[in-house]
């Protein structure tokens, strides 16, 4: 019964709350039907090749999109019809009152003040909180509800020099959770492709990598939508799901992404690979060490009855190494290592529903592929794969979420 339960609060964080219509996205890609160009960027395995600029016909015109790597209401986004008209159509009184969050000098969030105690605001980064207050706002994922199951999740993608990292997880049949930023997406379309066609779980992961409850209500709006804009733009997929940068979001924020009909995925083991060498104290053996601990975590009894979320990072050759350099360790601890789709048994984490997630169960009691609803693995013409079969009651649904909530209260 607990299963059944997690499934239906799973499906409820993805239920039709949201005030934005994202489904008129632009796209110069079909998902069930695409092909990457042959070119050295996308299959040497030398960084500098993979990592040298190149022209796609995934060309924009720069004056409808923020900077690259700018807050997302740069280049006059804020201003603009489409983002003015977006705005407007979201009912701002019902938003909670959280207020705008500050930097220290030293660039860390200022803390000083808050109540964590009573955590009025569902602040994580201040308490970890990832059961929202306000009514109306989509709850966060935050661990794999499954036994002795891995979450596996790799933040800050699509990076440029990938190939080897995507071509290993690849060979092993092993799909993750990948955490996209939207200025990443542009610069690098045929990454973001290639994570599509390898079945990867695509989220979003913010225009510019900014920490969220520092950004006014426009500038987390117009974070969220654009990345969602340049996933849609390039591969043809809306993400429902996305996670802040460095976790930071509070009630304030949840609620804005639930206005896009998107739900937080956040974690409860961090590598800390993306500080190796650059923050004091954390070195490779650091994180070689993070990774021994959780490994063993696998196997002595501490994720007996959940699994985790592990937050782990493609930014580098350094981060993705790391990862798989642990990964036969971690495939020889864990009964089950797979995205948070799967472990949440979401077979739908896209707006567009013609990509079909499998089960936790049939993922683990076979090889499945990520499937469309016509049978077709993604990016694989004419490949057969068992379609999906389940149907969407609305009624029932709101039956089992309601009967759900009285349990709880």
């Amino acid at each position: 019964m607990w299963k059944y339960q997690a499934f239906l609060i799973t499906l409820a964080s993805s239920a039709a709350l949201a005030a934005v219509d994202l489904s008129k996205f632009p796209s110069k890609t079909d998902p069930t039907k695409f092909t990457i160009p042959d070119i050295p960027q996308t299959t040497s395995l030398d960084v500098a090749t993979e990592c040298q600029y190149y022209q796609s016909n995934f060309t924009i015109e720069k004056s409808e999109w923020p900077t690259i790597w700018d807050i997302a209401t740069s280049n006059n986004m804020n201003t603009s019809t489409e983002f003015t008209n977006l705005y407007n159509s979201i009912d701002w009184t019902q938003a909670p009152k959280a207020p705008v969050r500050s930097m220290t000098p030293q660039g860390g969030l200022n803390l000083v003040g808050y109540d964590t105690v009573n955590d009025p605001d569902c602040w994580w980064s201040a308490t970890q909180c990832v059961k929202p207050k306000a009514q109306g706002t989509n709850g966060d994922i935050s661990t794999c509800p499954e036994p002795e199951t891995w979450g596996l999740t790799f933040d800050d993608g699509p990076n440029c020099s990938h190939n080897a990292f995507y071509d290993y997880l690849e060979t092993n049949k092993q799909r993750a959770s990948m955490f996209y930023i939207g200025s990443n997406v542009l610069n690098w379309p045929y990454g973001a492709l290639r994570g599509l066609k390898d079945g990867h779980h695509l989220c979003g992961h913010t225009w510019s990598h900014k920490m969220m409850t520092t950004l006014t209500n426009q500038e987390v709006l117009a974070e969220l939508y654009y990345t969602a804009k340049a996933i849609k733009y390039v591969t043809g997929i809306t993400p429902l799901y996305w996670r802040p940068a460095l976790g930071d979001l509070d009630d304030r924020v949840r609620w804005i992404g639930t206005q896009l009909n998107m739900t937080a995925i956040l974690w409860n083991l961090d590598t800390d690979d993306w500080a190796a060498n650059s923050t004091p104290g954390i070195t490779p053996d650091t994180v070689n060490g993070k990774y021994l601990d959780y490994i063993k975590m696998g196997s002595n009894g501490t994720f007996a009855k959940s699994g985790n979320i592990v937050l782990s990072h493609e930014i580098n050759n350094m981060t993705m190494d790391f990862f798989v350099d642990h990964y036969p360790a971690i495939k020889e601890n864990y009964k089950h290592v797979v995205d948070i789709a799967t472990c949440q048994n979401i077979a739908h984490p896209y707006l567009e529903e013609v990509i079909t997630f499998p089960s936790f169960e049939a993922s683990t009691s076979q090889n499945a592929s990520t499937a469309t609803g016509s049978g077709v693995v993604p990016g694989a013409t004419g490949a057969s794969s068992a379609g999906n079969t389940n149907s969407f009651n609305g009624p029932l649904f709101i039956a089992s979420l309601f009967g759900l909530l009285l349990v709880a209260v």
